[in-house]
């Protein structure tokens, strides 16, 4: 029998992201590819903002109710 993988938490995830990003942008930094930093900068903030344009924020509220204050 196999052993069952263990789950990366959330915290563990986007800490991960958050130094990888870290490192690219460092590495990027270091060797002064300033317009690759521009280009990724920008991509990322344009997904950032896809992100939110297409969330449906407006029914988070609403199955926030639904559920109840405990049940979150």
């Amino acid at each position: 029998m196999s052993q069952p993988q263990p789950k990366i938490s959330r915290r563990s995830r986007a800490l991960l992201w958050f130094l990888g990003a870290a490192v690219v942008i460092g590495t990027l930094l270091f060797f002064e590819q300033i317009q690759i930093l521009y280009l990724v900068s920008t991509l990322a903030l344009i997904v950032l903002l896809l992100i939110v344009a297409f969330s449906d924020l407006e029914s988070v509220g609403i199955e926030a109710a639904e559920n109840g204050p405990n049940k979150i």
